[in-house]
């Protein structure tokens, strides 16, 4: 069994999250504007559409987990892995392709949370973006919302609308990459979700002045997401990165 010391204490790996509750909203963007911003990686975002590609927006409040309580939002873009060959031809006809037939995996561009030690311990196993950030997350009203400010500066106000509810879900074989010291890594990690609710739009975004914010907009945000997400119960187990 992998494991890791992070702050004095052993991680054991696959690293669990027993009970979390999140809201998601997902974007069509510009395709040359994504992969503007995640040049760096060396990864190129999947075209969902001719010049489209998407961007999700996710919050989290992890309540039960190996790496404890906090709070947790996400910029991820979808991204053709590099064994994955060219994309498969289509037209604006098509439509929006499922994420996954079309060979998509999760690019972890921006990870803040609100504790220490998920921070240090998000880095250094798995490289992911983790730095600290105030994040108000509240899910037990109607309405579910995010505030998030960084270095005392608003990034966004992010606010879900719950939609239709959903059969219990759950994705087994997904993939993460996160990019950290120069060197992109893919992680696995499986979820189940329970109480999940969903719809097209439904979400309402407010930009603040932070540079994330100021890149959010060159991607065409505010506007109207494509489909939001919502989900009382999630369960994930995270393996070793490569």
């Amino acid at each position: 069994m992998a494991s890791h010391l992070i702050q004095g204490r052993r991680v054991d790996l696959p690293v669990e999250v027993r009970d979390a509750t999140a809201g998601a909203a997902t974007y069509l963007v510009r395709a040359d504007a994504a992969r503007a911003v995640i040049a760096y990686s060396g990864l190129d975002v999947t075209e969902i559409l001719p010049g489209k590609a998407l961007c999700t927006l996710v919050f989290a409040e992890y309540k039960d987990s190996d790496l404890g309580a906090y709070h947790e939002f996400g910029v991820v873009f979808w991204v053709r892995p590099p064994e994955a060959g060219p994309p498969p031809r289509r037209s604006a006809r098509a439509g929006v392709l499922d994420i996954r037939a079309s060979g998509s995996a999760a690019f972890v561009h921006w990870l803040p949370v609100d504790q220490t030690f998920t921070m240090e311990a998000g880095r250094e196993i798995w490289g992911f973006p983790k730095e600290l950030a105030d994040i108000d997350v509240r899910q037990k009203t109607p309405y579910k919302r995010c505030v998030l400010r960084k270095d005392g500066r608003l990034v966004l106000d992010l606010l879900i609308r719950p939609g239709v509810p959903l059969p219990n879900a759950g994705l087994p074989g997904l993939e993460a990459f996160a990019h950290r010291d120069g060197g992109t890594r893919r992680t696995g990690w499986s979820v189940r979700a329970s109480g999940v609710r969903a719809r097209p739009g439904g979400a309402l975004i407010r930009l603040g002045n932070h540079p994330i914010a100021k890149e959010l907009s060159e991607l065409g945000l505010p506007k109207r997401a494509v489909a939001t997400m919502t989900a009382a119960h999630v369960s994930m187990s995270f393996g070793e990165a490569f």
